[in-house]
């Protein structure tokens, strides 16, 4: 590990102060010390905002939105009483990401923003990745491709994104507040992350030295009968091979209300509003589910060793969607 220089801004506007000349947030610490240790992330500065005690409150009681700081701790959101029974999708997200060790640290941004990855970009050298280097090639091309996306892929980057939460929040359709230089601006949570196209290593809409300061979500009536599912290798922390956030309003067996995201398969959080388009109206049944996790899987483009993750995704679609239709 590199040296580097430690900062402790006073506030929020100092901390955008420090970041306009360059390094990175520390928050948590989860993703980035451990891409420090890697020697992928090399920050000459460190602004550490955990003593930004506003950054960490959240309200969970709004009749309008719920509001969570940046730096409010995800084991904290997942334990909330009102989060639990009113907005299951987003607490079961929480519980099912990385240890519980972690989910003490992880803040609600951090976990937002943490980098979309695969193991060539973790690897290092002598594996291409233009994530890392820009324009050096892509190694899981011509690699092993099991873990790679099969939604939102580009010939220069096919990585995950591999965060649980934000799949949740955007069937909610959560917006985030973030400060930069340029002042505040409010972004839909759905626009923060970026396909990779060309510019891999350009993961998000957010600018050098803008922070996010919360996250906004509208109450809705869709919360309580919502659920995230996540298929994975082991039950312990290890990232989706497949996972949905989904919530369903009913009138009786007619779906008045869906809203379908998948996680696990895609290079960004994925909504899937083929998917609900095809159940609002419809008489909710189990070939209705299955018919809304073909949608939600619609245009995927499997890899030599990847494709049984799209019907993967198709089946726990439905499946979330059988739990949804169970608390509705």
């Amino acid at each position: 590990m590199r040296q580097f220089e430690y900062i402790r801004p006073a506030d929020v506007n100092d901390a955008v102060r420090i970041l306009s000349g360059g390094g990175k947030l520390l928050a948590g610490g989860t993703t980035l010390y451990d891409l420090m240790k890697l020697r992928i992330e090399r920050p000459a500065r460190i602004v550490d905002i955990n003593h930004l005690s506003d950054l960490k409150h959240y309200d969970s009681s709004g009749d309008h939105e719920l509001v969570f700081g940046a730096l409010a701790r995800m084991s904290d959101v997942a334990a909330d009483r009102r989060i639990i029974r009113d907005y299951p999708a987003i607490s079961e997200s929480l519980w099912r990401a990385a240890s519980q060790q972690l989910r003490n640290m992880a803040s609600l941004g951090g976990n937002l923003l943490q980098r979309t990855r695969c193991h060539y970009f973790r690897g290092g050298d002598p594996y291409a990745c233009n994530k890392r280097d820009p324009g050096s090639g892509c190694a899981a091309i011509e690699g092993l491709d099991r873990g790679q996306a099969v939604l939102g892929a580009s010939r220069a980057c096919s990585a995950v994104y591999p965060g649980d939460l934000a799949a949740a929040l955007i069937i909610f359709d959560a917006e985030i507040d973030v400060i930069g230089s340029g002042g505040e601006r409010m972004i839909p949570l759905e626009e923060l992350h970026r396909e990779p196209g060309d510019t891999p290593h350009i993961e998000t809409t957010l600018k050098p030295d803008e922070i996010i300061v919360r996250i906004r979500v509208p109450t809705t009536p869709l919360g309580r009968a919502s659920t995230y599912l996540k298929v994975r290798d082991r039950e312990s922390y290890a990232f989706a091979l497949a996972s949905a956030a989904v919530a369903l309003q009913m009138d009786g067996d007619i779906v008045l209300g869906a809203r379908v995201a998948l996680g696990g398969l895609a290079t960004r959080p994925w909504r899937a509003r083929a998917a609900e388009r095809l159940l609002i109206g419809r008489r909710f049944d189990e070939a209705a589910a299955r018919a809304a996790g073909e949608a939600a899987v619609e245009g995927a483009k499997p890899g030599r060793s990847s494709g049984f993750r799209i019907e993967l995704g198709a089946r726990t679609v439905a499946d979330a969607l059988m739990i949804a239709r169970q608390r509705t």
